[in-house]
């Protein structure tokens, strides 16, 4: 008889969402209650599927929580589990080391939370002996590797390691509890579940090793089908994962070419039609676009001058659909020839499409550094996370504040 189980990490439940909540309240409030949405329906798909246990790996929380509406809701979904016999086994991560809620909430008896030591919790699945082994972050950083903390497997079990890890490392996410695939396969286990890492993926074989991605994604860094890991293990040890859906809304960046349109009807309408075929392609519940307007266009001034517009019109097509949302709007054109193009604005175009702009000068990091010292923790990184992103990001708004004062200067256009 096989046994089976879910595998999810890094729910996030109730976190903030403060950039969103800044540029769309509507859009806030969808992404920011998805998170309880996702873990009710997780609740629903582990009783639908009859699985026999629960594995959740870290960050089910978003920092030092404290709110009891947040505890009670939890509460309630896991006795739901704890009324249809299923198990739930939980680490603490990076984000929810620190939760007073795991530390302090009454639990069913058939939740079980790893400690900051590591240990082992033998228990019968569906006729199978299976032993899952844990640990929870004692602190958010977690420099060192901790897998040298781990029991050895059980013999005659099928072994289960729970680990929130960095692994190797990945663009984005910062080093915890580093280790690699090679030392997961030194272990003996038969299957790792693990968390921190938002982008799924799955090593066959054995061990298997899964990382399970985020199931709801917050912003655009999130961006696709998000999911929870469905394992299926058969009486020779064979693991069989599948992907489960649960997410409410998916992010999604979509480019979208404008390359030869002059008339600036014509050009929003493009947009417009390209947003809408997009919905109408996509089966999920909910799609957040971020625009991404890219190619060579004498609209390329106005766009930067009339974003605001492209934006409410854009928004105005996603609001007529119901379930698309429009995120933001990014503007990567270049200017095209335009025949009406003469004169000192377009040679001082010219010009602009020449210049490296570097912003190497001690001044303006000196300036930069201020503000971000200005602004709150969670929004400092706002310019780039390293010296070269932040530079990056000035050269961009450098050349693009030039072509803003040349759109405001061309006589050609309407104001």
């Amino acid at each position: 008889m096989a046994f089976k189980f879910i595998h999810t990490a890094d729910i996030h439940l109730d976190s903030p969402l403060k950039s969103l909540a800044m540029r769309d309240k509507g859009l806030a409030e969808l992404v920011g209650n998805a998170t309880r949405t996702v873990l009710s329906r997780l609740i629903d798909l582990c009783i639908a599927e009859q699985v026999h246990a629960l594995l959740i790996a870290g960050d089910l929380y978003d920092g030092a929580q404290t709110s009891m509406k947040t505890a009670r809701f939890l509460a309630q979904e896991l006795e739901r589990l704890s009324a249809a016999e299923i198990p739930v086994f939980m680490i603490r991560g990076n984000h929810d080391s620190l939760s007073k809620i795991t530390r302090e909430l009454v639990l069913p008896k058939s939740v079980h939370v790893f400690g900051d030591k590591a240990s082992v919790h033998e228990i019968p699945l569906n006729g199978h002996e299976v032993a899952i082994h844990g640990i929870s972050f004692r602190q958010p950083h977690a420099p060192d590797s901790l897998l040298d903390q781990f029991h050895t497997p059980l013999p005659g079990a099928f072994n289960i390691g729970m680990l929130h890890t960095s692994l190797g490392g990945v663009v984005g996410h910062d080093s915890y509890a580093p280790c690699s695939q090679i030392d997961l396969q030194k272990t003996g286990f038969d299957y790792w579940a693990l968390g921190h890492i938002h982008k799924r993926s799955v090593h066959a074989g054995r061990p298997t090793i899964t990382m399970p991605g985020i199931p709801q994604g917050r912003d655009i860094g999130e961006s696709g089908a998000k999911s929870v890991t469905h394992v299926s293990v058969s009486d020779d040890g064979t693991v069989d994962t599948t992907e489960r859906n649960i997410s409410v809304a998916q992010f999604e960046l979509i480019e979208i070419d404008c390359t030869g349109l002059s008339e600036w009807d014509e050009f929003v309408t493009h947009i417009c039609d390209h947003v809408a075929e997009t919905r109408r392609h996509f089966d999920g519940e909910h799609l957040i676009l971020r625009l991404r307007l890219t190619g060579a266009s004498p609209m390329a001034w106005r766009t930067l001058r009339d974003e605001d517009l492209i934006l409410a019109q854009t928004q105005n097509v996603a609001a007529s659909i119901g379930t698309l949302w429009i995120d933001k709007i990014e503007i990567h054109l270049t200017d095209a020839p335009n025949d009406t193009a003469h004169g000192p604005i377009a040679e001082i175009s010219d010009l602009i499409n020449e210049i490296d702009f570097r912003p190497d000068e001690k001044r303006i990091h000196e300036e930069v550094k201020r503000l971000m010292s200005k602004l709150p923790p969670e929004l400092r990184g706002i310019f780039g996370e390293s010296e070269t992103q932040v530079d990056s990001f000035l050269q961009k708004e450098m050349q693009l504040g030039a072509r803003e004062i040349l759109t405001r200067l061309d006589g050609s256009e309407e104001l």
